[in-house]
């Protein structure tokens, strides 16, 4: 047997097209989405990502608008930035690009942007939203797995899912996402003992660990739908998920590649969530 590939770029063109008409009816009635962008430093990686969220933007028709910092940037001035952001009626989104240098709380600066604002879904009000299952924006990794599910028509309900990664970011978000659509849920991570024994009764496995490779095809439940969030760069310069994909596609019911899985698809979940903060400024006034 062979996996189906979940195409997360397909996919994500896909939303960013039907974006695009949401944002057209948007600027008929005078507002143009805005997503504020802020990098202190120039990490490589950091760099890449933020293009690529400028091109999606750029293609769905929301304005993008970078900042970019000093990697000796006082916290003071990154907050400063920030409360600016947060003032600018034509800002509806803000991102602070992680990792941030060492010598910023990156706590502090990610929970200074007004919860509205907070595209990212990394405020508390917004994961405490999550948490209740109420209205909130929800961070875009674990939306685009649960938007990927959705379109490989995967039931949710009932089935045993296992998330690998405990990370704020993406597998405490994800875990409670599965759980909100009726499954049952169990949250792992690299250092659990024997973590084989736990993904093999895995029906829905979410992999967010950042460890290239963790996931072995003895690791994964024949026929289980395998959603893999890692994305990590190798010595010889390519790039390989959390999961060994050559070896789990061939025992997985469902896989997503890397790239071209969950990374176009959380990135078009930032777009999303921007011209949802946008609608809802509408909608107010």
């Amino acid at each position: 047997m062979t996996a189906q590939l979940i195409d997360g770029a397909a996919l994500a063109r896909q939303k960013i097209a039907d974006l695009k008409q949401r944002v057209a009816a948007l600027q008929a009635k005078g507002v143009t989405p805005g997503l504020a962008t802020v990098l202190v430093g120039d990490d490589p990686a950091s760099r890449v990502y933020i293009r690529n969220k400028a091109r999606a933007c750029a293609e769905a028709g929301v304005n993008s608008i970078h900042h970019d910092l000093l990697a000796t940037a006082s916290e003071q001035d990154v907050l400063d930035l920030i409360e600016r952001l947060d003032n600018d009626p034509k800002v509806h989104g803000i991102i602070v690009q992680l990792p941030l240098p060492r010598h910023l709380d990156a706590q502090c600066v990610s929970q200074s942007v007004a919860y509205e604002k907070d595209v990212d879904g990394f405020s508390w009000h917004n994961l405490g939203a999550l948490m209740e299952n109420a209205p909130g924006i929800v961070p875009c990794t674990p939306r685009a797995t649960m938007a990927l599910l959705e379109h490989a028509k995967i039931s949710i309900e009932g089935r045993h899912a296992v998330v690998v990664g405990r990370s704020v970011i993406v597998g405490k978000p994800a875990a409670l996402l599965l759980i909100n659509a009726g499954a049952t849920v169990t949250v792992c991570n690299s250092r659990t003992p024997d973590l084989g024994a736990m993904t093999r009764q895995a029906d829905i496995l979410v992999v967010a660990t950042g460890r290239a490779n963790l996931i072995t095809r003895d690791m994964v439940k024949p026929g289980a739908a395998v959603i893999d969030v890692g994305i990590n760069r190798l010595h010889n310069g390519k790039l390989a998920g959390d999961v060994v994909f050559d070896e789990v596609k061939e025992v997985a019911g469902w896989i997503t590649p890397v790239p071209g899985g969950v990374g176009p698809m959380t990135v078009a979940m930032l777009v999303e969530n921007t011209v949802n903060a946008a609608a809802r400024l509408v909608s107010q006034q």
